[in-house]
């Protein structure tokens, strides 16, 4: 049986009658432990547990071992052999050979036109690139935990400012209610109180569902399997952010996807060595030393061998294999190099995007910073003159709605500044690594 019901209009006894029905938000989450998290604690889980983090790692360790590959090119290569078998060829003898034998072999390259050494500096540079990967995967964990951190606590912001509108609507629908016990208000006026407050009702449940889906988003962003919560407020002390020539020049020098560019032409540099080694001579060391062991029905013969010599290749013709194997790599490195001034030319505009961002939301948060003050003043006013009877109920649900415009707009816009703070760390490749003069960067990565 539904618990008791206090009598009420149709359209309002049934919006109750579903609210009672429907699960209560938030209670399939707290089914399992909710882990709580400041932001500190979410940017630290995001920078190990991030998915795309845990790619980049082993990425890396992919780059580490084709590192290891190229440089035992040049290291010598040692071979252990043995053998033993029985022959009988007819057409020379109609005895039986036994063959036995062991020996070890040498492989040493000792010229090779510069390839082994270009392959093996080439590998070398990968595992930096591997590391500029890393970073800009811990970076974008970053960027992507700040943001649905900050969307948990404007959901949660939101919530609140609905809530409190159903509270002042619950207010006067019962202040509404006892005016009429004493005769001074009419049924109209307890049906348009009954009216605000279900009216109000709908935003609280759908904010309330908006704060378990930024939570599920943040937690898909961690990377953890338990639900989640933010802890915290969008509150923010406002900085003048730097110039734009400053921003730019440290984008230039710290973003990750252009380091990893410009390591990325180094190693295109190295592959053109190779390649035009593909036609010139190379030496290699050779030797052997071992034992073995002949016998026949006649014979047997057994005794150490060794053999040692110098072994040169030239590929004269090739059909011009190597030749255009050089045209290739030439054109994968003039490829690079386009990339890298369109990729330039994205940092700029990126960075003033994002200082132009954070410029417009510092502003907006000043001005609703005094528009939210004045609009409490006006509901006090107003509620005050209906109160007297110098003022309609009109006025005061204006200021009602005013009010929670502008609470809403500055929540907006707070979190608005906050994440456009983490664009511009991100768009200058700093997030998280380091301070910036006038950018707390070190402040919005550690949740200080």
């Amino acid at each position: 049986m539904l618990p008791f019901i206090p009598r009420l209009r149709p359209p309002v006894l049934v919006l109750a009658l579903l609210l009672q029905l429907l699960p209560v938000p938030g209670f399939a989450a707290h089914a399992a432990e909710v882990r709580t998290l400041t932001l500190d604690q979410a940017l630290a889980i995001a920078g190990e547990r991030n998915r795309g983090v845990a790619r980049a790692l082993e990425y890396r360790n992919l780059v580490a071992g084709r590192y290891v590959t190229e440089r035992a090119a040049a290291l010598p290569h040692f071979t252990l052999n043995g053998n033993l078998s029985r022959e009988h060829d007819g057409a020379l003898d109609s005895s039986e050979l036994d063959r036995r034998d062991a020996s070890i072999e040498l492989n040493q390259a000792l010229f090779t036109w510069g390839e082994v050494q270009a392959a093996i500096r080439a590998a070398r540079i990968g595992m930096q690139t591997a590391d500029e990967q890393l970073r800009f995967s811990r970076q974008a964990a970053l960027r992507d935990a700040s943001r649905a951190f900050y969307d948990v606590l404007l959901a949660r912001e939101l919530n609140r400012v609905v809530a409190l509108n159903l509270e002042q609507k619950s207010r006067r629908l019962a202040e509404a209610r006892r005016r009429r016990a004493v005769g001074v208000a009419t049924d109209y006026d307890v049906l348009v109180a009954e009216v605000a407050e279900a009216n109000a009702r709908p935003e609280v449940l759908r904010t309330a569902k908006l704060i378990d889906s930024r939570r599920d988003r943040l937690r898909l962003v961690l990377g953890l399997d338990q639900p989640v919560d933010a802890e915290g407020g969008l509150a923010a002390t406002l900085v003048d952010p730097p110039g734009f020539d400053e921003a730019l020049a440290i984008a230039r020098e710290q973003r990750p996807d252009l380091r990893d560019l410009a390591y990325r032409i180094g190693i295109a540099e190295e592959l053109v060595t190779v390649a035009s080694a593909g036609d010139k001579p190379r030496l290699d060391l050779q030797g052997s030393t071992g034992w073995k062991d002949l016998e026949t029905d006649r014979a047997r013969n057994d005794g150490n061998a060794w053999d040692i010599g110098l072994k040169l290749t030239w590929p004269i013709f090739d059909g011009l294999k190597a030749r255009g194997e050089v045209q290739q790599a030439r054109s994968e490195r003039d490829s690079l190099r386009i990339d890298q001034q369109q990729l330039l030319d994205t940092v700029e505009l990126e960075t003033r995007e994002a200082l132009d961002q954070v410029r417009v939301a510092s502003e907006l948060v000043r001005a609703l910073d005094g528009t939210v003050a004045q609009a409490e003043r006006l509901l006090a006013l107003s509620e005050k003159g209906f109160e007297f009877g110098v003022k309609i109920r009109l006025e005061v649900d204006d200021a009602e709605l005013n009010l929670r415009q502008a609470r809403s707009s500055l929540a907006i816009a707070r979190r608005d500044y906050l994440v456009a703070m983490v664009e511009l760390a991100w768009a200058m490749g700093v997030l998280g690594e380091r301070s910036i003069p006038g950018l707390p960067v070190a402040a919005i990565a550690t949740g200080h």
